[in-house]
């Protein structure tokens, strides 16, 4: 029974799924479909949760559109989810990013990391 499952898993996997982490922003492109056409929608917002493993893996979305928080569930290996690109990397110490859902404005945003991996903050100073 298990090999059965390990097969499927192995099929549906996605090998560059993985390439953010919580506290990035990210643009997800979403394929939909409108009758007989198919078109890819963007998703843009800060990645605030992953939760499950293996192929069940999903990772959560929010952003805030017209004044309201939306959040988006995706799964990481879904055939539906043509691209993952991070846009914005940000600097966190926690797992789960639940605590933005409370905040707003200037208080819900992460600190920015620069490609070296030193705080946007630290940078500026340093000039």
């Amino acid at each position: 029974m298990s090999n059965i499952i390990d097969k499927i898993n192995a099929e549906n996997f996605k090998k560059d799924a993985g390439a953010f982490k919580i506290g990035d922003t990210v643009k997800v492109g979403v394929k939909i479909k409108e009758g007989d056409k198919e078109r890819v929608q963007n998703f843009t917002g800060t990645v605030i949760a992953r939760d499950g493993s293996g192929s069940m893996e999903t990772f959560t979305v929010r952003r805030i559109s017209f004044g309201v928080g939306v959040e988006k569930v995706f799964p990481v290996h879904s055939p539906y989810i043509v691209k993952v690109d991070v846009e914005r990397s940000a600097q966190v110490r926690r797992a789960k990013l639940y605590f933005l859902r409370s905040r707003s404005g200037k208080s819900a945003r992460l600190r920015s990391i620069i490609e070296h991996g030193a705080p946007a903050a630290a940078e500026a100073t340093a000039e």
